[in-house]
């Protein structure tokens, strides 16, 4: 047996007990339990889904509950040896609200019934089920620390997730969940004197939801420098605990380790969590493309993004506002408000931007795309919708697109375009002038960009911006684009601005393509190449 088949990779493992019995490889967090432990303070952290979340809270089950044996030769243990009072145990009552019928009308509130009852068999409590659920919650949590003797450890995982199953789906219930919440988790804050630990985690924190008003006291780390690699992994975490993988996965790609590791970087590190953090991995992605052996797409193909592609599709969003870094207030990263238009800290904080540069001054970030897998993997997402192609015949392929700009035929770009465009409905209003010049941009943004090719737009110049550059590794291509204008014009444009300049020394071949829209006939009518 050699030593690959030996390890074992905790894909989908989120228990942190059944990670370790069952000896899985493990990127010990364990330091950061130890140091929030020794606070009585609550706590809230938000990151990505599939980041780690619920295994960390797993953890700091595993060590409120005492269980000692779990931890044998991770970094807590020579911290618990300093402790006054060493791996002392603790009741604990935890709520997994990842999963459940949350846009039903008793969903939350059965989930939520659920771990109560599942404490008080755990520790012989009684159960008053006349009582209200705040009641309830209450008198179990008195209970527990009368019984034990210690302050009660509160554990929530994904608290937003019965907000988000219901955005842009059911106002209604999404508006009874957060009532329900408001009197629930209110109980903390009169229960202070029986708790030992509370610990939240989401993706999203909700401006608007009690745990953030009536419990201020509840201390969000999701931004602090202290915590910033709490989940997901490090540079150093990824050399240390994965060589074999990295080892296997260089040979099997006919990579040498730094070619192996450039391309994980790419494809998966990027994350930053707050001012002058280090670059952090995608953890699901890493474990994926390890087991595989194969640059995958997997964080992205682990769940569409659907409320956000619609939130999108609500505002007439420009995707091209993506090329470019996104400023944003140090306050807007922080919360989320639904009646909030732009998308933007919504973004953020569900993992598809990330924080690139921050200025201290200014208390704020500006926000990219984590890494390449994020970046095409959304913006294909955007595609359906921005193409309308989801019912196109089988001869409308976007990777005949992609033979004609690797082959360098502009005639084969011209006439796929075209063909799209004669198949895009027009507008519902009938108003033609509805299709602006950003209108036909965005479509052929978007239709390149999918291709996974360098694809930028408004590029800056010394005199200008030109609308659109294509580069792959035998040409580039500089589109300037007109509507109900000329081609020669766009053309004459390029020269006159300087476009091409940057690529005087280039050895690609150069292509310079002054297209025309006709917003009456809804499609190209000039294009000319120079």
């Amino acid at each position: 047996m050699t030593i690959m088949e030996e390890r074992f990779l905790p894909i989908g493992i989120q228990d942190f007990e059944k990670l370790r019995k069952n000896n899985c490889v493990y990127v010990d967090k364990t330091a950061f339990v130890y140091k929030l432990a020794k606070s009585n303070c609550p706590y809230f952290l938000s990151r990505p889904r599939r980041f780690g979340k619920s295994l960390f809270l797993s953890t700091l089950e595993a060590y409120f509950l005492g269980k000692k044996d779990l931890f044998k030769g991770l970094a807590i243990e020579k911290h618990e040896a300093e402790n006054p009072e060493p791996w002392a145990a603790y009741p604990v009552l935890k709520f997994s609200l990842a999963s459940g019928e949350f846009t039903k009308e008793e969903g939350l509130n059965n989930a939520l019934v659920f771990s109560l009852k599942r404490f008080e068999e755990d520790y012989a409590l009684p159960a008053n089920s006349e009582s209200t659920l705040p009641e309830r919650f209450k008198e179990d949590l008195i209970s527990a620390y009368k019984k034990t003797g210690r302050g009660v450890v509160v554990l929530v995982d994904e608290y937003d997730n019965p907000l988000l199953k219901n955005i842009n789906v059911n106002k209604e219930q999404e508006e009874a969940n957060r009532a329900l919440y408001k009197a629930f988790f209110a109980v903390l804050k009169d229960c202070d004197a029986y708790l030992r630990f509370v610990f939240f985690t989401g993706v999203t924190k909700f401006s608007k939801v009690s745990i953030f008003s009536d419990l201020n006291q509840l201390k969000d780390i999701s931004l602090d420098r202290n915590y910033d690699a709490i989940c997901g992994i490090t540079q150093e975490e990824l050399e240390q605990n994965f060589a074999p993988e990295i080892e296997a996965m260089a040979k099997d790609n006919d990579f040498t380790k730094e070619e192996c590791l450039a391309e994980l970087k790419r494809m998966y590190d990027g994350y930053h969590f707050c001012m002058n953090c280090p670059d952090i991995y995608n953890p699901f992605s890493l474990l994926n493309a390890f087991s595989e052996n194969d640059f995958g797409s997997y964080w992205f193909a682990s769940g569409t993004p659907t409320f956000l592609i619609n939130k999108l599709k609500d505002i007439n969003f420009d995707p091209r506002r993506f090329d470019s870094l996104i400023k944003i207030d140090e306050s807007e990263i922080s919360n989320y408000r639904p009646e909030n238009l732009d998308p933007i800290p919504l973004f953020y904080q569900s993992g598809y931007l990330t924080i690139k540069e921050s200025n201290k001054k200014q208390r704020s970030y500006k926000l990219g795309f984590p890494n390449d897998e994020v970046k095409y993997g959304f913006l294909k997402s955007l595609a359906p919708s921005y193409l309308k192609v989801e019912d196109k015949p089988a001869p409308f392929n976007i990777s005949l697109l992609d033979d004609t700009v690797e082959e360098g035929n502009t005639d084969g770009i011209r006439d796929w375009f075209k063909a799209l465009f004669a198949l895009l409905p027009y507008p519902a209003s009938g108003d033609l002038d509805s299709i602006t010049e950003q209108s036909f941009q965005n479509v052929i943004y978007i239709s390149l960009i999918v291709l996974g090719k360098y694809c930028r737009t408004e590029v800056h110049s010394a005199k200008g911006r030109a609308d659109c550059i294509v580069e792959t590794d035998d040409y580039v291509y500089i589109f300037e684009f007109k509507r109900d204008g000329s081609a020669k014009a766009a053309l004459a444009q390029i020269d006159e601005q300087g476009y091409a300049t940057p690529y005087s020394a280039d050895k690609r071949k150069l292509f310079k393509i002054g297209v025309n829209f006709s917003s009456s006939e809804k499609n190209i009518t000039e294009w000319e190449v120079k």
